[in-house]
């Protein structure tokens, strides 16, 4: 989230809308938030909970469901709905192939 946070700028400019889902409750959230960016008081994009049915994380694949947690990973989603890249695990920490992907979709 720290380096999605560094280049919200090249997002704004791509069109693009940043947010985070997480199965953490929301004061769990907002702790995190502002330890994560405390020189803004958090970050700068939403962070949104599915703490109470984790319906999000199950419905997009990424529920750890023996271990009770929501598998890393970054969704770009287009305009009309259509999820146009995936990267799961450590690759989603770097918002390199989101960004890229951004960039192609909005000169579409």
């Amino acid at each position: 989230m720290k380096a999605y946070q560094a280049d919200i700028a090249k997002f704004g400019e791509a069109d693009t809308q940043i947010f985070g889902i997480s199965v953490d409750s929301v004061p769990a959230l907002k702790r995190w938030s502002e330890d994560l960016a405390p020189e803004t008081k958090g970050l700068s994009f939403p962070l949104l909970s599915d703490f109470k049915q984790r319906k999000t994380v199950k419905d997009y694949g990424v529920f750890n469901e023996a271990q009770g947690f929501g598998m890393r990973a970054t969704f770009v989603v287009d305009k009309e709905g259509i999820i146009r890249s995936v990267e799961e695990g450590s690759t989603a920490i770097d918002p390199s192939a989101a960004f890229q992907t951004c960039t192609m979709l909005k000169k579409k």
